[in-house]
């Protein structure tokens, strides 16, 4: 190694040592209301300025701006001796929580229930299992328990899902012609984003969000509109309730959570219950085929490891499921961030 590529290699280290360190600066940010305060200013303002209307230190609040600058969350402009911060575009797009397109529960889910959970990771890594239940909040193993064993917990992380779906949703939807699927199942659709998307895109569709009993009560109450009739929810278990008839299921980021045996259990009973002619719709982030990348898949595939018993998995993999389930005719689409994957009755 030479003496520039071992210079490389070491602020490579360093960053990487440190990086555990920049979704808890992001959220903090955020939900010190920093992005919010910058938004509605409209000008740039000095630390001391933000510390006073947020209430917090001064000095504190000067270390927190200034490693938001070094990730360019903000912009530091120097005026009349004063050193002035303002959101990036980034910034004023996401990281506010009354941001156009924010990522607060998101940042709030992986700064939070992530982060915690990583702490155990060699834990994980022994046991192969997630580490839930070592948190004193939690005795169960189970990811969906955990997340929805509170109504402020089940309402964040369909809030988490929201956002998420409400910026990613209609790429996903975009990398197949669905128009054929007017009857649409969306099993585990959680707060209706990706519906709403789905009905946006084809508007004589209908879709049905399937889901646990407290999530449907949730998304009825709080997400989606009791005046759009082309969105309906059913209640039930996919794992052993009977399963709404339809041309099209959607499993969004449903198939990482589970073993390869759950998985096939679930498609199969998606298939049966499938019109012919139909279809399943999954999407994932794909692992690269030598397992080499993406970086994206590679850390989701750290998260389940630590709060599920799933996995991120290859293409192969996935079409060795929807074949074991009966699906043919499988094909795979990449979008920017996730891909979609169709497999057909």
């Amino acid at each position: 190694m030479s003496a520039t590529e071992e210079a490389e290699a070491l602020k490579l280290l360093f960053r990487n040592q440190y990086s555990f360190l920049i979704s808890k600066i992001m959220f903090t940010a955020s939900d010190l209301g920093v992005f919010d305060l910058l938004m509605e200013s409209k000008e740039p303002l000095t630390s001391v300025s933000i510390a006073e209307r947020l209430g917090t230190s001064p000095f504190g609040m000067e270390r927190l701006l200034d490693a938001c600058v070094g990730l360019k969350f903000l912009q530091v402009e120097r005026k009349d001796n004063q050193t002035l911060y303002g959101n990036t575009e980034l910034a004023n797009l996401y990281l506010g929580k009354r941001s156009p397109k924010t990522q607060y529960y998101s940042l709030k889910f992986n700064a939070e229930f992530v982060y915690t959970r990583a702490q155990h990771l060699a834990d994980s890594v022994r046991e192969g299992e997630a580490q839930t239940y070592r948190l004193s909040d939690s005795s169960t193993k189970n990811f969906y328990e955990a997340m929805y064993r509170t109504e402020s917990g089940l309402r964040e992380f369909m809030e988490f899902m929201r956002e998420m779906w409400s910026l990613c949703g209609r790429d996903v939807l975009n990398a197949f012609d669905l128009s054929h699927f007017p009857l649409v199942c969306d099993v585990g659709g959680c707060s209706g984003a990706l519906a709403k998307e789905y009905i946006s895109l084809y508007p004589n569709s209908t879709v049905t969000i399937f889901d646990l009993p407290e999530v449907v009560e949730t998304g009825k109450k709080h997400f989606v509109s009791s005046e759009e009739h082309r969105i309906t929810f059913h209640e039930g278990d996919a794992f052993k309730d009977p399963i709404p008839e339809a041309d099209l299921y959607i499993l969004v980021r449903i198939l990482h959570c589970f073993s390869e045996e759950k998985c096939v259990q679930l498609l199969t009973r998606l298939h049966k219950a499938c019109k012919p002619g139909g279809g399943v719709l999954v999407v994932e982030i794909v692992l690269n085929e030598d397992r080499t990348g993406p970086f994206e898949a590679h850390m989701y595939a750290v998260v389940m490891l630590l709060v599920t018993q799933g996995k991120e998995r290859t293409p192969s993999e996935y079409n060795a499921l929807l074949s074991a389930a009966g699906f043919k005719d499988i094909q795979q689409k990449k979008a920017i961030l996730f891909d979609a994957i169709l497999g057909r009755k």
